[in-house]
């Protein structure tokens, strides 16, 4: 046998052992709501690169709504350090087993963007965390109430490219990644996506793939998807392409039919990305990673390394972090917080619109921003 190809087969046989176990184990072990005690822990990540600035206004609107229950010992915001590039490519780790800990002992995270080094063998923090905590589930609601869009990403976060994205094989002259789609793990992100489409009234879900080219992988994931979809006969399962459907985004003809979406990884990431551009950029949309044990909240952007090499870090728009610390709240269940962090995002980048945060030296800085919210808050 040629020496690559025999190098090839044994990278090959030892990721398809580690997965087979993987799927077992998905189907051999029922969801477990995670133990929580009588205080609720927030872990925040201020990351990378604009990360610490954005965050930095997050945490300050979720002390002032949570100062009372913070006060009474019942809320905690922990600050969690070592996620930083530097610390971990010093430690040639994606998560410090350290790090690791310290978030394992909170109840919900909130996270600024993390960089990935370009090439090499480092796996993105992100990618990790999600496996590592098995946030299954990358949750991200889009709204543009002028035109009637009202969208609910439900992207599987663990599987597809991504799972095995830094673990494919280089030969001469030729390099392969692998897709892995399981059916538990196809399972329980389409049941996901039907009960929210159940609890919240809305009567379509959009099945998004590529399962013509794709045929295994994505295949799979169709059938899987409309086998969940028969346990909801009042809601209508639909199935895209998924470069038809990131026309149909932009398409306001048809745009609006629209409400919840089910789909796999790599193109939830890139399709929820537009759809955050269509409701005014990037930087306007949070998303909420979610497991039966545990839940991670996120800006959906990246570090900005453009804006920090140009100097402009401190005028990237804190919108999108703040969206996501508005859906942490609802998640732990302080429901009349969230609501009053949805209102004051309202007045301030809708309605009053005093000051507007542009990414450059013609509009507000970040800070200036969270000091209008916090005005806007204390009303």
């Amino acid at each position: 046998m040629n020496p690559q190809v025999e190098r090839a087969v044994e990278h090959f046989r030892a990721l398809l052992e580690e997965q087979i176990a993987r799927a077992e184990r998905l189907e051999r072990e029922p969801a477990a709501a995670g133990a929580h005690g009588k205080k609720t822990v927030i872990g925040v990540i201020g990351g990378d690169g604009i990360g610490p600035a954005i965050v930095a206004q997050a945490k300050r609107a979720l002390e002032f709504l949570l100062a009372d229950e913070i006060a009474a010992g019942t809320a905690e915001l922990r600050e969690i350090s070592g996620l930083t590039i530097e610390n971990r490519l010093a430690r040639g780790e994606a998560v410090p087993a350290e790090v690791l800990d310290q978030i394992r002992a909170c109840d919900v995270l909130l996270k600024g963007p993390t960089a990935t080094p370009k090439g090499g063998a480092m796996e993105s923090a992100n990618v990790t965390l999600r496996r590592a905590l098995d946030l299954y589930a990358n949750v991200r609601p889009v709204r543009i109430p002028g035109e009637g869009v009202d969208w609910t990403f439900f992207r599987e976060n663990t599987e597809g490219e991504y799972t095995l994205g830094s673990r494919g094989i280089e030969l001469d002259g030729l390099a392969m990644d692998f897709k892995v789609t399981t059916d538990a793990g196809t399972r329980r992100i389409a049941r996901a996506a039907f009960e929210y489409a159940r609890k919240n009234g809305k009567r379509r879900v959009a099945i998004v793939t590529k399962a013509n080219i794709m045929k295994k992988t994505d295949g799979k994931f169709t059938a899987i998807c409309h086998e969940v979809a028969a346990g909801y006969p009042e809601i209508e399962a639909e199935d895209w392409y998924i470069d038809i459907m990131s026309a149909n985004l932009v398409n306001p003809a048809i745009r609006s039919r629209f409400e919840v979406f089910v789909l796999p990884n790599l193109y939830g990431d890139i399709i929820t990305d537009e759809a955050a551009q269509l409701q005014g950029g990037v930087g306007t949309a949070g998303s909420a990673n979610m497991g039966d044990r545990c839940a991670m909240f996120e800006a959906i952007h990246g570090t900005a390394p453009r804006m920090i090499e140009e100097g402009l870090g401190d005028y990237a728009n804190p919108e999108s972090i703040l969206r996501a610390a508005q859906m942490l709240l609802a998640h732990i269940g302080r429901a009349e917080a969230a609501n009053r962090l949805a209102r004051a995002l309202e007045i301030c980048c809708e309605t009053e619109r005093k000051l507007a945060v542009t990414g450059d030296a013609s509009g507000a800085t970040c800070e200036s921003f969270g000091d209008y919210l916090m005005e806007v808050l204390a009303r």
